[in-house]
């Protein structure tokens, strides 16, 4: 059989309209060509999310590859700034154009191509796994997690895992993600009195608190970086009162902030810090303050060993580039994989990712999914 072009099914996954939560139609097309190229294929669909894992090989082999992608897209955002078909996959001057063209439709496409020719040209004594979520974007509840529970339930498992996130900022080749940090959200509502502002003594200004408690969030150092990670962020995302009065002093104010956290903490120990600045501030302006804290993921890190350095040792004789091992960026599902196996990530060049006319050069598909394919002959090698 032909080898699988990657370039064309990353054309036919962008022109599936999969904006979360909706399917589009990618996974599907991606199970019927799966199945095709001897894969067992099962739907693991949970909450409305649509999921797919597919296995080539024996269920339980010692020796089992995974590779981990989503297929869901985030919105178009304002659809008239788009000089190209969002859902189009037009190629203009050797780039191709769509949403999900970098993220991470082309990841996807890369690794279900080099696995499928790889099978098939030489058959590993072992297991190719692929499981693959339509849940990346949104709440990522009922995604990468459902195939998890999937693959513990039916005796399922990957030895080691390769998510195909662009994880190059500028160059191809450049960065392998090694870890992440944990991310984790806080609002903060704040009641006081309300009042009229030439008698502030009459009554008590949330704002006064709420000012107050974000200074001392953000002035406040959480560490200096760790081995493997840079330091952690505290960012104060929005202050709200939604007071249009001059002359009224508003009961309420709201803020949230955003936290992003190395492996010198976890989200219980900024969920107990931030509650004692809470409370002190609370305690000093004599006002009530609600606190709601959504932990998104723990920091991890894959220490540095067999799998970054099967997957470097690739990079680099495809690109000729040794790449940096990393833990920045955002949270990616390999916060949800490193509870199953050893997990690294490594994909294109980000810059476009929920962008406006988001895109990928041609070029950089072919030469992913190359990486790919070496990364599977050297690991059943």
């Amino acid at each position: 059989m032909s080898p699988i072009d990657p370039v064309r099914l990353t054309a036919d996954l962008i022109r599936c309209p999969s904006v979360t939560p909706v399917e589009g139609g990618a996974l599907q097309l991606l199970e019927d060509l799966l199945t095709d190229a001897g894969f067992v294929c099962s739907r693991v669909d949970r909450g409305g999310i649509a999921n797919l894992f597919a296995r080539w090989g024996d269920k339980g082999h010692g020796r089992s590859f995974g590779f981990n992608g989503h297929t869901d897209v985030v919105p178009l955002g304002d659809e008239a700034a788009w000089t190209m078909p969002p859902f189009g996959a037009e190629v203009k001057d050797g780039v191709m154009y769509g949403r999900g063209a970098t993220d991470m439709k082309s990841g996807v496409a890369a690794f279900a191509a080099a696995a499928i020719d790889f099978v098939r040209q030489t058959p590993p004594d072992g297991a190719v796994i692929l499981t693959i979520t339509g849940d990346e974007e949104g709440d990522a509840i009922d995604g990468t997690t459902a195939l998890l529970d999937y693959m513990e339930t039916n005796g399922e498992k990957m030895d080691v895992c390769l998510v195909g996130e662009p994880t190059c900022p500028n160059t191809m080749g450049e960065m392998i993600k090694i870890g992440r940090r944990g991310s984790m959200t806080a609002w903060f509502t704040v009641t006081g009195k309300q009042g009229h502002s030439a008698y502030p003594h009459r009554a008590n200004n949330p704002l006064n608190a709420m000012a107050r408690l974000m200074d001392r969030l953000a002035s406040h150092e959480l560490d200096q970086g760790t081995d493997h990670f840079d330091a952690s962020t505290l960012a104060v995302v929005t202050i709200d009162t939604g007071n249009l009065a001059t002359n009224v002093i508003p009961a309420q104010s709201t803020a949230t902030v955003n936290i992003r956290f190395n492996d010198s903490h976890s989200g219980a120990s900024l969920s107990s810090w931030l509650q004692q600045e809470v409370d002190k501030v609370a305690q000093d302006f004599g006002v009530e303050i609600e606190t709601k804290i959504k932990i998104s993921g723990e920091s991890f890190i894959t220490p540095p060993g067999a799998l970054s350095d099967l997957v470097a040792a690739a990079v680099e004789a495809e690109t000729g580039i040794r790449p940096e091992l990393s833990t920045t960026g955002g949270t990616s599902d390999a916060r949800f994989v490193k509870n199953h196996c050893p997990v690294v990530e490594f994909g294109l060049v980000g810059k476009t990712m929920h962008q406006v006319d988001e895109n990928v050069p041609v070029a950089q598909i072919t030469q992913l999914k190359s990486i790919y394919t070496r990364i599977l002959k050297d690991y059943f090698a």
